[in-house]
């Protein structure tokens, strides 16, 4: 495990986010204790209603806007019409609508306020709640007596497009992960406890320590412990990552979760429930996930500071005219004025397009956004991590060779003898077997008296011989040589045909190296991101495939929690780190990186866990991430500058700076430049499309 080659140490600190909407809306679906891992299960349905409650309150607050503009006095004069229900009381009509808005338009952000407040990361919920509620308090104040003008009608038309703004944003990024509850179906959940020489079904949580269960061929191994009887061969892929089973005996560990093979094997009982492996491996997700989704957004980061802008001028506002002996009533209207004027109605287009645009696009080359601000930080990876099964290989075994150690056989005859014991077996091995057998159209005879040799492999009767297909070691207890050609490369295992006792052939299987890893290394490497491995393969595969794709160094034979810690000591020493990988062993890594990057054929569970999938599996898609990531960082930054830039010169004209020269900002003309502004920002938005297409190859 010591790793092969160094990482200089860098001094920006690592800054995990995470979506402000899981932050606001989701913040208890993690939860604190596995009683909580159905909320995780209905995660999707919860945001498919949340993304209706927003757009259902979006038409309806729209529709309330239209009559709340045609009443207001500044909007029938920009128009030059007049319009009027009520002679002299539809300022009481205008409060009635404006606080139909302000209550059911305005309260998933009233909610935010409270949610952001009690989490003490005031942002960009805090922001708009602030400006409604000053808008709506002030507008309702001068309603009812107090001399100055309203803002009913900036009040509903901010809340409508804060409302289209969160539509729009959520559609685009999907909801939060459902890794916990697809980790927590992989635990089998009954056993063959062994009890007075019978065996009787059980569930795993009646075991206890030093129970002995028994686990039948192709079963999953119910809890860790240790075999006590029997041998067999135990995919064990999805806690280490080990491309091929692992063949296992008497005093041997195991981990539940797992997959027996051919054998049945007895286990006595070590760990079971919180303290077993795979339910540590959900804790680990669960206390990762819980991180990221306490930290914010670039969106929020901006917002809080235009919160702390808007509350500290808006009450020196308020203080100064105060001092300066002006009405209260003149000084609460500069304070509301700069307090609505501080939240652009842009800002909250701003980000919302920008992802809608940047994820959309994105789709279109193969990359799914999960979690907007791993994507956003996707620019300042330094560090990138990958599994090897499945990610920088194939995650399958293909025959590479097949060779006759026998004049009397050919390449043909071996592969033929080898399918025919082979052809109803699942093994990896046995497989990949098949699949060379169906790509040469080799036609199959019927094997009789098909027996497992445990452990060591299988054999039969074919057309009257005794037929063997072996490991190594098999071949070697029995006396026989094996030419050194038989083995040729380090990453490929060799399983041999032995016919009526002679040695007969061999055919050599690996999982071989993606083509596109070659490329997708040695990009990375030029935009001077550092490259690593983490696999549970050995160590000679491990380097065999490191040196082949030249990386910066690996780390061999690790489980998920030690893949975990590697990626928090890359932090630690300043790393922005990217993790790579397919499958539930990759899962807690995926989940503690600051951007954890799925293979869209790999399990569910690293999906969910992850904050992009690659929808093409393809390794090469990452260097698009990294382009993407930038071009749409950088918009977001432009849009920023432009909804928000005109504060610099409006807030300070709005608190009355220049009264003196005659100089102050009305609120309509305030409306006019958040107009302006919001169109910028659509059309700015739109421009990222042909900067996204002006990939670099």
């Amino acid at each position: 495990m010591t790793p092969q080659g160094d990482s200089d140490d860098r001094q920006e600190s690592p800054d995990n986010e995470h979506n402000s909407h899981d932050k606001h809306q989701h913040q208890n679906d993690h939860g604190d204790g596995r009683d909580n891992d159905h909320d995780s299960h209905d995660h999707a349905d919860h945001h498919e209603m949340m993304i209706k409650d927003f757009r259902r309150r979006f038409w309806i607050s729209l529709a309330i806007t239209l009559p709340v503009l045609l009443l207001s006095p500044m909007v029938q004069q920009w128009l030059g019409f007049e319009f009027t229900i009520f002679d002299g009381s539809d300022r009481y009509i205008l409060f009635a609508l404006s606080t139909v808005v302000f209550f059911y338009g305005g309260w998933p952000f009233l909610t935010g306020l409270v949610n952001e407040l009690k989490g003490k990361q005031p942002g960009m919920m805090t922001l708009i709640a602030v400006a409604i509620t000053v808008a709506w308090g002030y507008s309702s104040a001068t309603t009812f007596g107090v001399k100055g003008s309203t803002f009913f009608w900036e009040l509903v038309t901010l809340i409508d497009v804060m409302l289209l703004g969160h539509w729009i944003e959520m559609r685009s990024v999907m909801g939060a992960s459902q890794s916990l509850q697809k980790l927590v179906e992989m635990m089998p959940s009954e056993a063959h406890l062994i009890s007075n020489g019978d065996t009787k079904e059980v569930t795993v949580d009646e075991l206890e320590e030093g129970n002995k269960v028994l686990v039948r061929p192709g079963e999953k191994v119910p809890v860790d412990g240790v075999i006590v009887e029997g041998d067999s061969q135990l995919n064990e892929s999805m806690v280490t990552g080990e491309s091929k089973p692992v063949k296992k005996g008497p005093d041997d560990k195991v981990i539940g979760g797992t997959i027996n093979g051919n054998g049945s094997l007895t286990v006595e009982v070590e760990q079971v429930g919180k303290d077993a492996y795979l339910s540590k491996v959900i804790d680990m997700v669960r206390d990762a996930q819980s991180k990221k989704s306490k930290t914010q957004n670039l969106a929020d980061r901006i917002a809080f500071w235009l919160t702390i802008i808007a509350l500290t001028i808006g009450f020196g506002t308020l203080a100064v005219w105060l001092v300066l002996d002006k009405p209260f009533v003149f000084a609460l209207e500069r304070m509301a004025s700069v307090m609505v004027i501080t939240c652009p109605h842009a800002l909250g287009l701003a980000v919302p397009l920008v992802v809608a645009i940047s994820t959309s696009v994105s789709a279109q080359n193969g990359l799914l956004i999960r979690n907007r601000t791993a994507f956003e930080n996707s620019r300042r990876i330094s560090l990138l991590a990958f599994d090897k099964t499945g990610t920088l290989t194939k995650g399958d075994f293909g025959v590479t060779r097949v060779g006759a150690l026998d004049d009397a056989f050919d390449d043909t005859e071996i592969l033929r003898l080898a399918g025919s014991l082979e052809q109803k077996s699942e093994h990896p091995l046995a497989v990949g077997i098949m699949n060379k057998v169906s790509e040469e159209d080799i036609d199959l005879p019927e094997a009789q008296d098909v027996n497992a040799i445990t452990g060591e492999g299988i054999e039969a009767t074919v057309d009257g011989k005794k037929v063997q297909v072996v490991s190594p070691e098999y071949v070697k207890d029995q006396g026989k040589d094996i030419p050194d050609d038989a083995f040729e490369n380090k990453q490929e295992t060799v399983v041999f045909v032995m016919v009526d006792g002679e040695l007969a052939g061999f055919v050599a299987m690996a999982d071989e190296i993606r083509e596109e890893s070659y490329d997708v290394v040695k990009s990375l490497k030029d935009a001077g991101i550092k490259v690593y491995m983490m696999t549970g393969d050995n160590e000679q595969v491990a380097r065999s495939v490191s040196d082949e794709l030249g990386l910066d160094g690996y780390y061999a034979g690790i489980l998920p929690d030690q893949k975990r810690d590697k990626i928090k000591e890359f932090q630690d020493k300043g790393e922005f780190v990217a993790m790579t990988g397919d499958g539930i062993n990759d899962a807690p890594a995926l989940a503690t990186a600051d951007v954890g990057i799925a293979v869209g054929s790999g399990t569910d569970i690293a999906a969910e866990t992850a904050d992009i999938v690659l929808v093409h599996s393809n390794p090469n898609d990452i260097a698009s991430l990294v382009f993407f990531g930038k071009a749409t960082y950088g918009k977001m930054i432009q849009n920023f500058i432009w909804a928000t830039g005109y504060n610099v010169v409006a807030i300070p004209l709005a608190a009355g700076v220049l009264y003196s020269a005659g100089i102050l900002v009305s609120p309509a003309v305030g409306a006019i430049v958040m107009s302006l502004s919001t169109i910028i920002v659509a059309i700015n938005a739109q421009l990222l499309k042909r900067r996204m297409r002006k990939q670099p190859s």
